[in-house]
C-alpha cells in the first residue's frame, strides 16, 4: 500500500466488521463472508507483487478511470520494463534475458484485468524486439495492440555508467509514454 501511495489502518481481526474502509487485506479465518467491503486474503499474496498490486488498483477503479495496461520495454543487453496500469506506474525493473522477462510480461498481461493492453517496445535492436512482441503474443492469453517506438533520447546519461539497471528502467518508462513507429 505504501507503493501505491495509499493510505491504510491496520485493525484487528475483531474490527473488520465495522471498519468503514474500502479494502480489507485478511485472512481467510478472520474474513466476514457477508462483508460489503473488497476483501483480498492470504492466497492473493501468492500473487507477483505486480498483479497483487494491479488488483488492489481494480478495487478503487471508479476513483481512477480508464482500465488501461502499458507495458514499455527497452531492449537491449539489459532489458528494462515498466508496467502502467489505470494511469499509475506499478513496476520498474530489469531483466538479464529475453526469456525471463516475456515470462514475466506475459503473467501480468494475462492477469490483470484491462479494457485495452498495449506493449511498446523500443526499436533500438529491432531483431530482438520483433523476437520479443513474437514471444509475447505466443505467451499472453489476451490480445494487445503491439507497438515499436522511437527510442531515441529515452536513455539518460547515468552516472556511474547503468546503477544496476536503472538505466534501463528509466528508458522503459520513457517508451511506455512515447508514440509508436510502427505497429505489429
Amino acid at each position: 500500500m505504501r507503493d501505491l501511495d495509499q493510505r491504510y489502518d491496520s485493525i484487528l481481526p475483531q474490527q473488520i466488521e465495522s471498519y468503514t474502509g474500502d479494502l480489507i487485506l485478511t485472512t481467510r479465518k478472520e474474513i466476514q463472508w457477508n462483508s460489503p467491503r473488497y476483501i483480498f486474503w492470504e492466497d492473493a499474496h501468492d500473487l507477483h507483487p505486480t498483479v497483487l498490486c494491479g488488483m488492489i488498483l481494480q478495487r478503487f477503479d471508479p476513483v481512477l478511470g480508464e482500465r488501461r495496461l502499458v507495458l514499455g520495454i527497452d531492449p537491449g543487453h539489459r532489458l528494462g520494463l515498466s508496467v502502467y496500469y489505470i494511469g499509475r506506474e506499478i513496476e520498474s525493473s530489469s531483466y538479464s534475458s529475453p526469456e525471463s522477462l516475456v515470462s514475466h510480461a506475459g503473467t501480468i498481461l494475462s492477469e490483470l484485468k484491462a479494457e485495452r493492453r498495449v506493449v511498446k517496445i523500443g526499436n533500438g535492436d529491432m531483431d530482438l524486439a520483433r523476437k520479443i512482441g513474437t514471444r509475447l503474443r505466443s505467451k499472453s492469453r489476451h490480445l494487445f495492440d503491439l507497438e515499436f517506438v522511437d527510442e531515441w533520447g529515452t536513455s539518460m546519461k547515468i552516472r556511474n555508467f547503468n546503477q544496476r539497471g536503472r538505466r534501463d528502467r528509466l528508458s522503459a518508462r520513457y517508451i511506455t509514454h512515447r508514440g509508436s513507429v510502427g505497429v505489429c
